[in-house]
């Protein structure tokens, strides 16, 4: 117990100070209130207190969870001699990740990510930034009806609960996969926010099929999800600006999605040996 700086500290004894606490009382059970019988007639007094028992130090309780914090850069495996090599297992194995998979409307990244996510041998979470922002029911500013700055602030707020979530998951031992239509030429929308809401060690992948597979897939879609096919050319045309960016970058347009998630654990294991500079 933290006293009051410059103040005396409470008197010690019996029923007062840290012998009053919870450690003298599991060592000293306060003893059983005894049977009472019924007050005098006539007695206006208060009714009897009785001393109330601690809880059981098995009793279940709050759970307490480590803070999260940004995800560091991970630490590339390394062999006797001291250079980097590829992990031994094939793919990421029980690594402990955080993934943001960057992609346009229709490029499956929300599937593939899920797919990922679920055929891991370690716990792995799935975030979807789309999801979350739709946590917002009544007022929700759909991009899709003209970028604004309600649309802005709310995809700024999502984004943000995404890195909170994160950092919590990985703080207590669960891998994380977010993914996001991350433009390369929009600050608003592009990695720094992602890399200051949760951290360093964020790996980034791009997923760009050809644009007639995403407008096939766009076409699948329904309610806010589906875009016009003018849109959906126009965030392709500009998502061709991660070639040259040194991400890693996945053309999908002839996979399934069971092998574009192997493929993306292969990258991502390369990308653990050898970190992106981004």
């Amino acid at each position: 117990m933290q006293h009051g700086v410059g103040g005396p500290p409470p008197p010690q004894g019996p029923g007062h100070g840290p012998a009053a606490g919870w450690e003298h009382r599991a060592q000293h059970p306060v003893p059983p209130p005894q049977p009472q019988g019924p007050p005098p007639p006539g007695w206006t007094g208060p009714a009897p207190q009785h001393a109330a028992v601690p809880p059981s130090p098995d009793t279940t309780g709050h759970v307490q969870l480590p803070p999260g914090r940004p995800v560091p850069i991970p630490s590339p495996m390394a062999s006797p001699g001291g250079t980097p090599t590829p992990p031994v297992e094939s793919g990421t194995g029980t690594a402990t990740l955080a993934v943001l998979l960057i992609g346009p409307a229709g490029a499956g990244k929300t599937t593939v990510a899920r797919h990922w996510a679920s055929g891991r041998r370690v716990p792995t979470a799935h975030i979807s930034l789309d999801d979350v922002r739709e946590w917002v029911c009544s007022g929700f500013a759909d991009p899709q009806s003209g970028w604004n700055d309600q649309s802005e602030a709310q995809y700024r707020l999502a984004r943000r609960t995404c890195g909170f979530a994160a950092r919590n998951f990985l703080a207590n031992g669960i891998s994380c996969i977010l993914d996001d239509a991350v433009f390369p030429d929009r600050p608003v929308v592009g990695l720094g926010g992602w890399k200051r809401h949760v951290g360093p060690g964020l790996l980034p992948v791009v997923l760009l099929p050809g644009l007639e597979v995403v407008l096939e897939r766009n076409a699948e879609r329904s309610g806010n999800r589906r875009l016009s096919d003018e849109e959906v050319a126009g965030i392709h045309g500009r998502m061709a600006g991660w070639y040259g960016s040194g991400l890693p970058i996945i053309d999908n347009s002839k996979y399934d999605v069971e092998t574009t998630a192997h493929i993306l654990d292969d990258v991502l294991a390369r990308s653990i040996a050898s970190p992106p500079a981004w």
